[in-house]
């Protein structure tokens, strides 16, 4: 089968791999129908060292189900599935806690000899505790706004809980990106009174304002907070969505939340410690979030896609074909596309 294989900083190939197979009775394969180019696959495109064996790449995807191992309970051949970024038993004690990314028997897609999403199969483990079958046919018009419960929903949604977001409050979102603008999705659902986003991009900032953003923050730095805080009357926002991860943008949400207020990280960080340690300690502030544990979050916020209440998958504004997934990466690098929709 094809499938993407990294092999170093700014080296994708799509190649021959080993057909995806059964290996534990717990197992399933599943047929890739759709999968996607994330933004954290980009930290290793900028700077993964070369490696002769090569990275198998992907983590978010829908599928068919072709086969299940002699454990599987609650799959059959012929299933439309989705899958959360990460493979989890659903039983462990962090599993049954809603925090299937800790899962004590779970692990990541494209490691430990299990297949990457983004190629023609994937031999999933845990399958009963991880996939999530869909009640629509393959091709359905939803599609892409399904495919973001693997990750970039759940990661906007999981953003805005760790940040409180509730009725009544101001909100603001650092990064303008897939998973910032699902947070602005969820802020709303949730309640949100006013939502700030801090992003300087014309066609994202257009389909923030649509999702549900009130205004805009284009500074950075020292203007961004002072901005911010003239927007909140001197105050700055009860909520904050850090969905970056660098430096800057840590050290912007840490300045721009009220005293008393919750900061949401879900960026991946890029440093080892958490700046603005002893205002925030003396503020109250509370700093929460991490990766996403969307298992937990699939069923809940299935029914608002069907139902046609939010639409995630306008996030996707490239379609690729498995043979074209290195000028997705370049594309997404170059800040070209915001998020590569692959078809299978």
């Amino acid at each position: 089968m094809r499938a993407t294989v990294m092999y170093g900083a700014g080296d994708v190939r799509v190649e021959d791999v080993p057909d995806a197979r059964l290996v534990e009775p717990t197992d399933a394969v599943v047929v890739v129908t759709r999968s996607a180019i994330c933004g954290s696959d980009l930290w290793p495109y900028k700077s993964m060292e070369p490696d002769e064996t090569g990275r198998r790449m992907g983590h978010e995807f829908i599928g068919v189900v072709e086969s299940v191992g002699d454990d599987v309970q609650t799959l059959k051949a012929g299933d439309v599935v989705v899958t959360p970024f990460v493979w989890s038993d659903g039983t462990c004690v962090f599993c049954r806690e809603g925090l299937h990314t800790s899962c004590l028997h779970g692990g990541r897609y494209g490691s430990d000899g299990v297949d990457g999403g983004q190629g023609e199969a994937v031999r999933v483990p845990q399958a009963d505790g991880t996939l999530v079958v869909l009640p629509v046919a393959r091709d359905d018009a939803l599609m892409p706004s399904l495919l973001t419960l693997s990750d970039v929903m759940a990661t906007g949604h999981h953003a805005a809980l760790s940040a409180d977001v509730g009725p009544g409050k101001t909100v603001a979102l650092v990064g303008d990106g897939a998973v910032g603008l699902c947070g602005v999705i969820a802020a709303r659902r949730l309640g949100a009174e006013r939502i700030i986003l801090l992003g300087r991009h014309p066609d994202r900032i257009a389909i923030a304002q649509e999702f549900g953003v009130t205004d805009v923050v284009s500074e950075r730095g020292d203007e961004a907070v002072e901005r911010v805080r003239e927007l909140t009357d001197g105050f700055g926002a009860h909520s904050v969505l850090e969905c970056v991860g660098l430096e800057e943008a840590t050290i912007t949400a840490l300045r721009i939340v009220r005293v008393g207020g919750a900061v949401g990280r879900v960026g991946v960080p890029q440093e080892e410690s958490i700046p603005e340690a002893s205002r925030t300690f003396f503020d109250n502030v509370t700093i929460a979030g991490g990766p996403a544990p969307a298992r937990a979050y699939i069923e809940e916020l299935l029914p608002e896609i069907l139902e046609g209440r939010i639409e995630p998958g306008r996030v996707f504004d490239r379609v690729s074909l498995l043979d074209d997934v290195p000028d997705g990466y370049r594309a997404m690098n170059d800040r070209e596309a915001l998020k590569v929709l692959i078809e299978l």
